[in-house]
């Protein structure tokens, strides 16, 4: 299954969302959603937000893109009726920034799956955009304290079906500028995040990103997924988070093996918000 991707509705995709759908089913997978970006602090056009945050976003409207790709989805899934199980998804940035915003795209009855991510801290750049080569590292753990506070924060809503990408705050400072974090000191907070996640029935994704884009590692790594299992967690889904065609299930294979070590026996996708289940044995 490859459950979080982007297509030409992603303001940094131009992937054909037809030759995605038409890839997909040439892999077999058997599950496949495609969750286009929408950040809910850009959620409106620029002029409706005050200018001293603009140099905080670099685009807006994504309203619109919401609409565009689950539209697009929506019509997709019934040309692709029993040839593949295609899921309308959206993955949701910032959800704490505007809940307003984030109950909208929760409430729209065409939406399968709703992955929760943090891609800025508030009052921050999104993480891509950050000079890590002029922060001290007292400056980044400060940062990386805010990130799974506000992580944590979002495990206790009920706004979402999995959370992205655990750890995509290490991504550009080790692939750009060879920073290697340790996280270890939030593994308190990081584990309450798991717990309020598994007794509120919600999940992780293991990213497998990263495994291809330098970092080395999915997004977790196996010893948060097993972190995770260990608080109760049940519900794992697998993403190759692709911009490409080409990248649609990359590296899922490696990314299963990571949950087969932290004990999972098998992975979950969304229809109508409701988790199935495949074996990964």
């Amino acid at each position: 299954m490859d459950c979080h991707t982007h297509t030409q509705f992603s303001m940094d995709s131009e992937a054909d969302i037809d030759l995605c759908v038409k890839r997909a089913a040439e892999l077999g997978l058997a599950a496949y959603a495609i969750t286009d970006h929408c950040e809910c602090n850009g959620w409106y056009e620029k002029e409706h937000y005050p200018e001293e945050t603009w140099e905080l976003l670099d685009y807006y409207n994504y309203r619109a893109d919401f609409e565009s790709s689950v539209s697009a989805v929506t019509a997709l899934k019934e040309k692709w009726a029993g040839k593949l199980n295609l899921i309308c998804g959206v993955e949701l940035g910032q959800i704490l920034h505007d809940t307003d915003a984030a109950k909208t795209a929760n409430a729209d009855s065409r939406v399968d799956f709703i992955i929760g991510s943090v891609h800025q801290v508030m009052g921050e750049k999104d993480f891509y955009f950050i000079e890590y080569d002029k922060m001290t590292m007292d400056e980044i753990y400060g940062l990386l304290e805010r990130y799974f506070k506000e992580v944590y924060t979002l495990s206790k809503t009920e706004l979402f079906d999995v959370v992205g990408h655990i750890t995509y705050c290490l991504r550009y400072m080790k692939q750009r500028h060879g920073i290697n974090a340790d996280i270890s000191r939030y593994d308190d907070i990081i584990a309450e995040t798991f717990r309020n996640l598994a007794q509120n029935g919600k999940g992780i994704e293991i990213n497998t990103s990263g495994l291809r884009q330098g970092f080395g590692d999915c997004f977790p790594n196996l010893k948060y997924t097993k972190l995770f299992r260990d608080m109760g967690g049940e519900i794992i889904s697998f993403g190759s988070d692709s911009h490409t065609v080409e990248d649609i299930g990359a590296n899922i294979a490696d990314g299963m093996r990571i949950a087969r070590a932290a004990g999972f026996k098998r992975g979950a996708y969304f229809k109508k918000r409701k988790p199935y289940f495949i074996d990964i044995e």
